[in-house]
Formats: structure tokens, sequence, C-alpha cells
């Protein structure tokens, strides 16, 4: 077993890193489908093809991670069908995520198709590394958040602008948690009750998934 990189709650130093660890908790915990906003392409199982990073490297490195706060499922994902992971940093728990060295520019360009915008913009971080939140719009996966630096380097990613307990809670579809925990699976750090567990407790998947159903997606390939 890999072991868990621990996060420096300080906020980093330098404010014009030229790399940064975006950290995934959601479907990009899966190389594969992070593989789609890097060098473009369709993910299996979904409805949508993503133009890709003008710099189509794959991470040089991707360490396991957790994340003070809480996951959950909520709204509706045209790509995937069924709820899609938010983090609320605010709620109490902690929530499991890999954590990818990109360069700042890719960071920009993954953001930008996250909240379905065209790649080639780069996102001034300045207020992020700064103030730990920094919003870019009202949309889902509009809002920054830096949860602290390893290695120096600021650990990144976003979420909605609202809290956990303000939204619907929607389940996620077979295709999004068989891509989320085996992601989560291949980091090397838990095992497959520990992921199972994890995912079927979060808000959303709580009563609709089961570990035990979850241990089958992932049995399953």
């Amino acid at each position: 077993m890999k072991a868990l990189r621990r996060i420096e709650p300080e906020l980093p130093v330098d404010l014009s890193p030229a790399r940064v660890w975006y950290t995934a908790y959601g479907s990009n915990t899966h190389l594969e489908r992070l593989g789609c906003y890097i060098r473009g392409g369709r993910p299996a199982g979904t409805a949508r093809t993503y133009p890709g990073c003008r710099d189509p490297r794959m991470p040089s490195r991707s360490v396991a991670v957790e994340l003070g706060g809480a996951l959950y499922f909520a709204t509706e994902s045209p790509v995937w069908g069924g709820g899609r992971a938010f983090y609320d940093p605010r709620a109490d728990g902690r929530v499991l995520a890999r954590a990818h060295l990109v360069t700042t520019g890719q960071f920009s360009d993954i953001a930008a198709q996250e909240m379905y915008r065209e790649p080639g913009a780069g996102i001034d971080l300045t207020e992020v590394l700064t103030r730990r939140t920094a919003s870019l719009g009202e949309g889902r996966y509009e809002t920054l958040v830096c949860a602290g630096r390893v290695e120096g380097l600021p650990v990144l990613t976003f979420t909605a602008p609202w809290v956990m307990r303000d939204v619907r809670w929607n389940p996620p579809s077979a295709a999004y948690v068989r891509y989320l925990a085996a992601g989560l699976l291949s980091a090397g750090v838990w095992d497959v009750e520990a992921v199972a567990s994890y995912v079927a407790a979060c808000p959303g998947a709580a009563g609709h998934w089961s570990a035990e159903a979850i241990r089958d997606l992932l049995s399953s390939g």
C-alpha cells in the first residue's frame, strides 16, 4: 500500500506557481477519465466529448490525500445521468481524493471544461491562494478552493458555491460511481472495503448505493 500524503494547512508562498496539485474527489480521481480533460476525448458511458488541454501531457505524479469536509451528490449530470460529486469544505468529515500534479495552465483548462467553457484562458489564482476560496461565477464547479499545500505547491480544487444542506441530493449513476470508486482504489492507499463504504455513506449515495453494490461494480471492472 502507498502512503497517504498529508496536506500542510498553510497557504503557499508563491502566488504564481508553475505547477499545482489539481485535487479530484469525483470521477477525475480516475486517470483514464482525467485523460479526456487533458488529451481530449469522450469517456466510456458518457454523452460528452472534451476538447482537452492546450498541454496534453498527463500529470507527472498523482498522490492520495484527504480533504477536510464532506462529499455529496447533487444536481443532474447531462454527461453521466444522476447526481454529480461536490465538495463542501465547511462540513465536518473527510473526503478521499487524488491530487494530480499539473501545470497551472492545465488546471485552468480542466476547470474551464468543468464549467462548460472553452479552454485556453488562464485563471488568476491570486485570490484563492491568499483567501482559500475564490468565485469565478455562480454555477457548479465555479468556486475555487485551496486546501493548503503539498511539497510547497498549492492543493487546488473546485466545487459549487452552496453548502451541502442547501441543495437537494441526487443519487449518482453506476458509471459515475464506478469511475470515482475505481480511481480512489487505484491510488493504492485505501482498500476495496474502505472505498465502497466511504462512497456508500456520502449524502446522495446513502440509501441508494450500498457498499456491497459498489464492491460489485469494482469487481465487474
